[in-house]
């Protein structure tokens, strides 16, 4: 029993040494293999692709900006949904199963989404939310896993 215990107290000090040191980076890539940079391309830019591979998507932007008081035709439904994916709930835009993730998020199967930190709940003057839900919704399977493909591929290429 004490050579356990003197087992457990080596390992727990080494560990405290090797954080407390400042010649051991942490950040530094023990294996050898690069991360991964899951936004080849830009987030802001990928909505954009989304309409160019799948033109009847529904985009959702008829929504009116608190700044300009006019309708923000940019603020579409693929650009809240990538924006809600990779900075709300910060999951990896490049993996097919965050995507689904996301998605049961929008059909209320997953978890609860917040008005409040909802993308364009601060920038438009009606809260988008309710609007995305249901058009997300309405796409069968077939479309979400569709549009979940299309995503992947966006931000796969290289």
């Amino acid at each position: 029993m004490k050579l356990k215990y003197r087992l457990l107290t080596a390992i727990i000090a080494t560990g405290a040494v090797i954080l407390v040191s400042p010649y051991i980076n942490l950040n530094t890539n023990i294996v050898g293999i690069q991360p991964t940079i899951a936004q080849t391309i830009a987030s802001s830019d990928a909505w954009r692709k989304v309409y160019q591979q799948l033109p009847k998507f529904p985009r959702e932007n008829k929504y009116v900006s608190k700044k300009t008081r006019k309708v923000s035709e940019n603020q579409t439904l693929a650009r809240r949904l990538i924006r809600y994916h990779v900075y709300v709930k910060g999951r990896a835009p490049n993996t097919r199963l965050d995507w689904k993730l996301t998605l049961a998020d929008y059909l209320g199967a997953n978890e609860i989404m917040y008005e409040s930190s909802y993308p364009g709940s601060k920038t438009l003057t009606k809260n988008p939310i309710d609007g995305d839900r249901a058009a997300i919704k309405a796409l069968n399977r077939s479309g979400r896993n569709t549009l979940i493909q299309v995503l992947v591929n966006i931000f796969n290429q290289k």
